[in-house]
């Protein structure tokens, strides 16, 4: 089932209202400053010059001398995976994003799901989300490099690895060959999902026939701009780095106080056991407060970070316990 957070046109069709604060994705709710668009970035065909300027700003930015493509977002990237290799079996692990299972069954993959990265070992292709949606476990870069040896092509999607770069593949990448690739994501981290913009890292081969896949202008003029911008800007990367690291803490600390018990997550999601996950859903949406859960579990709970302190107050007021 192919069901995703964002998906704000539902919970208004269900239980009304207009002022709906949408903690159901893993989304940055304070993004990088938009810059300004020079009349080229809307007017002109984004040139090879920007998109290499680019691509090097991502390679800067997540430590990698391996080769860096730009796509519409992960999301981009995980359409054209099934196409890297001739469709055999992939292992999946599970439960995790469900367009990486969707994408490869689409295509023909005989798709399994795995409990961890240690049943993996002889697929043809193995897909690890590090660290993991929406339970957020995850691995070392020693483990995925050892994984790689295990499996035809190894893909590490690692699209909410900016504030823990410790767990990246990337630096590794530029010595490991054809046998991995890591997609990234942009939006996710920077606030600015709506560019649709994110990376595929890896081999010269492997990143060669992704570009081939995705055509002379798989990213926009304004994504060029901006994701040159935010990649290159180090100290709002260190400044939002800590802010996500106490606002987690603090979304854990309202968690635990209403009952629900931390699952895990990452700096930007945090998913919990609230026992009855449809339950709490429903009493957070009668405050206009939108969630995640899942087709797979009847306790787990997704919520992203507020944006706002008048967001926090009333998500503190809308949960169990509230005083």
């Amino acid at each position: 089932m192919r069901d995703h957070g964002g998906d704000l046109d539902r919970a208004r069709a269900t239980y009304g209202g207009a002022d709906w604060i949408d903690l159901s994705t893993g989304i940055n709710p304070v993004p990088y400053p938009m810059p300004d668009l020079p009349h080229h970035a809307i007017a002109a065909l984004p040139t090879a010059q920007d998109i290499a300027a680019l691509e090097g700003a991502a390679a800067r930015a997540y430590g990698t001398g391996a080769q860096v493509a730009a796509l519409a977002g992960a999301q981009g990237a995980i359409q054209l995976v099934p196409r890297l290799r001739p469709v055999r079996r992939a292992a999946v692990l599970s439960p995790s994003y469900n367009e990486h299972a969707a994408s490869l069954s689409a295509q023909g993959w005989e798709v399994e799901a795995v409990a961890s990265p240690t049943d993996m070992a002889g697929a043809d292709l193995a897909v690890v989300v590090n660290p993991n949606n929406p339970d957020g476990r995850c691995w070392t870069p020693e483990e995925m490099a050892a994984l790689a040896d295990r499996v035809g092509l190894l893909v590490v999607d690692e699209s909410f690895a900016d504030p823990h770069p410790e767990l990246s593949l990337a630096p590794r990448l530029a010595h490991m060959g054809e046998r991995a690739i890591v997609l990234r994501s942009f939006g996710k981290f920077y606030g600015l999902a709506g560019l649709r913009l994110g990376f595929a890292i890896g081999g010269t081969e492997t990143v060669a026939a992704i570009r081939a896949l995705a055509g002379p202008w798989a990213v926009s003029g304004p994504a060029i701009v901006a994701g040159t911008a935010a990649l290159t800007d180090a100290t709002w990367r260190a400044a939002c780095c800590a802010r996500l690291a106490d606002d987690s803490a603090r979304l854990d600390a309202l968690a635990v106080a209403a009952g629900w018990g931390l699952v895990g997550g990452t700096a930007l999601f945090r998913t919990y056991d609230a026992g009855n996950a449809r339950a709490a859903q429903e009493r957070l949406a009668r405050a206009a407060i939108w969630t995640r859960i899942f087709p797979y579990s009847d306790g787990w709970i997704r919520l992203g970070l507020p944006g706002s302190e008048a967001a926090w107050q009333r998500l503190r007021a809308a949960l169990p316990g509230a005083t």
